[in-house]
């Protein structure tokens, strides 16, 4: 399965979760607004934290989320490449098999 493919599976499971529990969605979803748009650092910057916080959670569809962000944000592959780094060094072996699913999936995203 490509990586749009888990995406788009991802949302669709996310969209039946938020008909079942709309007021919890409705909150989370506000959370992710004010911590999107508050605070001093830009929303690329945040979708960096958010993408090791993945790999090291060991969130895969976490990962193609914030993966398809950083795309859409313009991320480099030496930017995520650094991320990548990070993650391995605080996560250790389990968040090196899942750096390697977050470039996978960012390579896939970036070409198209």
């Amino acid at each position: 399965m490509s990586w749009t493919d888990k995406i788009s599976a991802t949302r669709n499971e996310l969209r039946g979760l938020n008909k079942t529990i709309p007021d919890t969605a409705r909150a989370f979803g506000g959370l992710s607004k004010s911590v999107k748009e508050g605070g001093v650092l830009d929303h690329k910057t945040k979708e960096f934290v958010a993408l090791g916080m993945a790999i090291v959670s060991r969130c895969e569809p976490c990962i193609s989320l914030h993966c398809e962000a950083l795309v859409k944000a313009g991320a480099t592959k030496d930017e995520i490449a650094d991320v990548l780094g990070m993650a391995i060094q605080m996560g250790g072996g389990p968040a090196m098999m899942y750096a390697g699913k977050a470039l996978a999936c960012f390579e896939e995203l970036s070409a198209g």
